[in-house]
């Protein structure tokens, strides 16, 4: 009876996986790039994958032994073409309709986040650029500024009396901005910063699924579920707890929506809708309009997935990216200085998102840690049919031939390494890898050749699929060094070179002597005494 059972499902399993194998393979065979040079394969299922997810500096040694452009394997054995070269990375970027967002990727997306903006295609990423304009900035700098003082006057009682304490700053800084992603994307308040309040119940399930040690773990076996749907049914490590994580996000966003649209209901529709200023009011607002097509309007669906997407696009990376700016600014103590003068020259602790933007100093500051610490450390993309991509520099494969130009399959993957990008010496000069605010008053002309939505970096990618959040990221942090410099000196809780990186995306930082996985950032915060001046 057991038999009569067991084999036809184990027939439909192996059917199931040769039918997912075999397309694989043939494509791996007869690929005219199987003759490029790469790292060894170390694991059929994993390839070089997991190694990668365990050593963030590995594709650096890759691309001293290889060059800019190389094939290594993914998931599965599935190749992936990894290329730094500029010239290739303007052709893909200049023809998005080739080469978009990996089907796998986005299924990825949308199994945490649903139908939300990391998850559409090309044709549909517009449809959210309204909630972000500047306009929009400009409104919601008054809540960055809030969030950020409401932060230092909590780390201003944690310390002692003497005016100098230990702070673990990137667990505060991921709180702040889960508060600023609510009250500014959804006038949602999660009180995530209320002194004595039990911990808030959404913030620990991300923590234990993107900072946990075991978080590049489930982050591989969720891929694996991507590229392989019937994984899904499979119990595999970490699964109970990306539901949680999806069902918790998901259950505040239908409460914010539906109180949202009861507001508008409560109103006189459209018209009293401009006192809502919030990420989500501005889209219902744009659903509203008759001047929007209703092919360009959103369902209710796709509205209520843009919450746990701006939870984890907005939340993870902007907190991360604030993290790296105080550890920047905390070893170059010359750079700290120079920018605190610079922020004291304004009067008031409350200033416009103008006033932010007119700090020379401060935006070299934000980019320059933007580029040495892109919170994004790649970006793939796939190509959709055939392609010729062009090199600024020959590759030269395992048989000794040279090429100037690469034949791209369809559905070839194309791994972009932004911040390799960001630290080419024959791009940004010998001083690359040094964290130098002051190369932005005059930077090489090669930058130029760099695509770009701002600031010559990849940060944000560019193109029509670029990150549509940047300016509220960008703003977000300039409000947070803003509040906190001229509050506070920063200084090092660990010797000199003891914080290093978390690998996969986004590359956090970690305690190295603490020979844990865990992302953390402790640093050395003494009250700022402005009467010295």
């Amino acid at each position: 009876m057991i038999s009569q059972i067991l084999v036809p499902v184990a027939g439909t399993i192996l059917f199931y996986v040769l039918f997912h194998a075999l397309p694989i393979l043939f494509r791996e065979l007869t690929s005219p790039l199987r003759h490029m040079r790469g790292p060894k394969n170390p694991s059929l299922v994993f390839g070089n994958f997991q190694e990668m997810m365990e050593d963030p500096n590995l594709t650096d040694k890759w691309r001293n032994e290889f060059g800019a452009t190389f094939l290594f394997k993914g998931v599965f054995g599935i190749s992936e073409l990894h290329t730094s070269d500029i010239k290739a990375i303007n052709h893909i970027i200049s023809k998005s309709a080739v080469y978009q967002r990996a089907p796998f990727a986005r299924a990825n997306s949308n199994r945490l986040t649903g139908n939300g903006i990391l998850s559409v295609g090309l044709d549909d990423h517009k449809r959210f650029n309204p909630a972000f304009n500047v306009a929009q900035m400009r409104v919601i700098t008054e809540v960055f500024i809030e969030k950020a003082i409401q932060l230092r006057d909590i780390w201003a009682q944690q310390i002692p009396e003497n005016g100098t304490g230990r702070v673990e700053v990137l667990s505060w800084l991921r709180l702040m901005t889960l508060e600023i992603i609510g009250k500014a994307g959804f006038d949602y308040d999660f009180e995530a910063l209320v002194p004595d309040k039990k911990p808030n119940e959404l913030n620990e399930v991300l923590m234990q699924l993107f900072h946990s040690p075991l978080s590049n773990r489930y982050a591989t076996f969720r891929l694996a579920q991507s590229l392989v749907p019937i994984l899904g049914l499979v119990p595999l490590p970490g699964k109970s707890l990306f539901l949680a994580a999806r069902t918790k996000m998901l259950t505040i966003g239908h409460q914010i929506l539906a109180r949202s649209k009861a507001a508008i209901k409560a109103s006189d529709g459209e018209k009293d809708l401009g006192s809502k200023r919030d990420l989500l009011s501005v889209l219902l607002k744009a659903n509203l309009s008759m001047d929007v097509p209703a092919n360009q309007r959103l369902s209710d669906e796709e509205l209520v997935s843009q919450i746990p997407t701006f939870f984890v696009a907005g939340h993870e990376t902007t907190s991360t990216a604030a993290s790296w700016a105080l550890h920047a600014l905390s070893v170059n103590t010359a750079a700290q200085t120079k920018l605190r003068e610079e922020l004291l020259t304004v009067s008031t602790d409350n200033p416009t998102m103008d006033e932010l933007n007119s700090l020379p100093y401060l935006e070299s500051v934000i980019r320059e840690t933007m580029r040495i610490y892109a919170p994004i450390s790649f970006r793939h993309r796939m190509a959709m049919q055939e392609d010729v991509l062009p090199l600024s520099k020959p590759y030269v494969d395992q048989h000794g031939r040279s090429y100037d130009s690469l034949v791209i399959p369809k559905g070839q993957i194309i791994y972009i390494p932004i911040l390799a990008i960001h630290m080419d010496e024959e791009i940004w000069g010998p001083d690359a890898r040094e964290w130098k605010p002051e190369r932005w008053e005059k930077i090489p002309d090669e930058v130029g050749r760099i695509p770009t939505v701002w600031a010559n970096l990849l940060t944000f990618f560019a193109g029509p699929h670029n990150c549509v959040g940047f300016r509220f990221a960008v703003l977000e942090v300039k409000a947070m060094l803003f509040t906190i410099i001229r509050a506070f000196e920063v200084g090092k809780a660990v010797p000199e070179g003891g914080i290093g990186r978390t690998a996969g995306s986004p590359q956090r930082p970690i305690v190295l002597a603490e020979g844990s996985k865990k992302s953390s950032l402790p640093l050395i915060l003494k009250a700022y005494d402005t009467q010295s001046l």
